[in-house]
């Protein structure tokens, strides 16, 4: 019986601390990361600009970075697909 009462808790437990042990140690940082684009990080901000270009910020990305939806940040210049090649 005290065999039994011992699994029992095990499992328990296990079942309590494991969804804690595999969660996202950073949740917020993909939030803060524009879904318009892949690769590298491109922020969620009134701005973003190629790092090393000619814009004033206030945000920068080194790239090159993906266009998967709008470029509202006109990095892909050229249109194709990619933004901040140089």
């Amino acid at each position: 019986m005290a065999k039994l009462t011992a699994l029992t808790i095990g499992f328990a437990a296990a079942l309590t601390f494991a969804p804690a042990a595999s969660a996202d140690p950073f949740p917020l940082q993909q939030s803060q990361c524009d879904p318009n684009y892949s690769g590298p990080c491109v922020p969620v901000d009134s701005d973003v600009d190629c790092a090393g270009g000619s814009g004033n910020g206030p945000s920068y990305v080194s790239g090159p970075v993906t266009v998967v939806g709008d470029d509202i940040y006109d990095l892909d210049r050229d249109g194709n697909g990619t933004g901040c090649e140089s």
